[in-house]
């Protein structure tokens, strides 16, 4: 959602990379929180911690399939001289009605089934004769085909300390101590916890719905046969995928051809599903840059305060930027440019921070390091912008991948990091030390 207007300047003002992002970031404003059932929230953001109400295990319960028996009768037991106790029935996960284990008694356990009353350790029937009579069993057979049932006696063939094979009551979490805090992703093993300590719903921020939509008649969907003039659209699909990367859900719209009132009429069709709108191409110069056209206005007559902005950033590749809102919501909309790489490195850079920001996350940005640069010649970098090559991050090191080209999408695929050439840099020798932007 977003909440104040964006910043305005006039047409020939260059924004730095920064002044755009904090103007973005000044106007997203995270989703309201809901509740929501355990699998529903996978992916969310808790808003609030989670106290344990029950501890975990809730009971003394056993670690292993054996016998549950008191120290002193195991006490100095070998296979030749091995313990014989009298099995007095069964102890299964989720029986309630516990067995007594007496002096000279052991009750068969199984993983997970609560320490009975008397019981002051297990012992797993690999050390003894599962009540077989013979020597070290294998296993313990399934009730309904072991012979020996759960009642005669049992040979233990070496001792057990208090406690062995027990996990204690609250060994994993006590009652009163705080599970999860608020701020965390709730990814599988935080659902787990969740389930296990009886959340069956949790408040958090929702994922933010994304509608990625590309622009351009030139556009064809993969699948279908190109014609002269024609390429495929694989804007969209990197966008959507990264969209959903960055935790959001995400939603792929068909290429929009360069007419003003269709893009306007399919954006605002989609508003209803949306927390933010996401639009590349047509936001340059050329007379068929359809976005700009749709969308070029100081304000929504019908809707105050909404309108979209079209800049210029200080960076290379992604000159051409747009972002303000839409619709009766304030709907955030950022317009990236077309060209593949572009499009890219303005949604790594401006529209994921943005997602995680809606999310309810405080750190929004892709992770940042210092790499010394091995190329076969000096970087070269327009003054006055800062230049994201493509490279490969690896031990302490970064190699460019591919040319400076905005549409060279085959390099974009070999590589894992940024390099980030400062605005006053005009040129990096090779061995310098740079800033990198990893990518995953």
């Amino acid at each position: 959602m977003s909440t104040a207007a964006p910043r305005t300047a006039g047409p020939d003002h260059l924004w730095s990379v920064d002044e755009h992002l904090d103007d973005i970031l000044a106007t997203v404003r995270p989703l309201e929180p809901i509740e929501l059932n355990l699998l529903d929230a996978q992916g969310c953001v808790l808003v609030e911690d989670v106290t344990v109400p029950v501890s975990l295990p809730p009971f003394d319960n056993s670690s292993m399939d054996g016998y549950a028996v008191r120290v002193a009768d195991v006490a100095g037991a070998s296979e030749r001289y091995p313990a014989v106790l009298d099995v007095v029935g069964d102890v299964a996960a989720g029986q309630a009605d516990l067995l007594h284990v007496g002096p000279g008694q052991a009750a068969r356990i199984m993983t997970g089934a609560p320490l009975p009353p008397g019981a002051e350790t297990v012992v797993p029937v690999e050390w003894t004769d599962g009540g077989l009579g013979e020597g070290p069993a294998a296993g313990m057979r399934a009730r309904s085909l072991a012979p020996e049932g759960a009642t005669g006696q049992v040979r233990v063939h070496r001792p057990a300390p208090a406690r062995a094979h027990v996990r204690a009551q609250g060994s994993d979490v006590k009652a009163g101590d705080r599970a999860l805090e608020a701020g965390t992703v709730l990814g599988p093993p935080q659902i787990s916890l969740l389930a296990a300590i009886g959340r069956g719903t949790v408040r958090v921020r929702p994922r933010p719905r994304v509608v990625v939509l590309s622009t351009g008649s030139e556009l064809v969907q993969p699948g279908e046969e190109l014609r002269s003039g024609q390429i495929y659209d694989s804007n969209s699909f990197a966008l959507t995928a990264a969209a959903r990367d960055a935790g959001a859900i995400a939603y792929r719209v068909g290429a929009v051809a360069d007419d003003a009132v269709t893009l306007r009429d399919t954006i605002e069709d989609q508003l209803v599903r949306a927390d933010l709108m996401v639009t590349t191409g047509g936001v340059s110069v050329g007379a068929y840059d359809v976005v700009k056209e749709a969308l070029s206005y100081a304000g929504d007559e019908d809707e105050p305060g909404s309108g979209i902005e079209f800049r210029k950033v200080a960076m290379q590749p992604g000159k051409p930027q747009g972002f303000g809102s839409i619709g009766p919501d304030h709907t955030p909309l950022l317009a990236l440019p077309g060209n593949p790489v572009s499009s890219y490195v303005s949604f790594e850079l401006f529209v994921r921070p943005a997602i995680r920001t809606l999310m309810g996350l405080t750190d929004v940005h892709r992770p940042r390091t210092r790499a010394r640069l091995t190329a076969d010649g000096a970087l070269t970098s327009p003054k006055g912008r800062r230049q994201f090559l493509r490279g490969r991050y690896a031990d302490g090191t970064v190699t460019p991948v591919g040319g400076a080209g905005s549409h060279l999408v085959a390099a974009l695929a070999q590589a894992n990091a940024l390099i980030v050439v400062p605005e006053d840099a005009g040129s990096v020798a090779p061995g310098t030390e740079v800033e990198v932007v990893l990518l995953g």
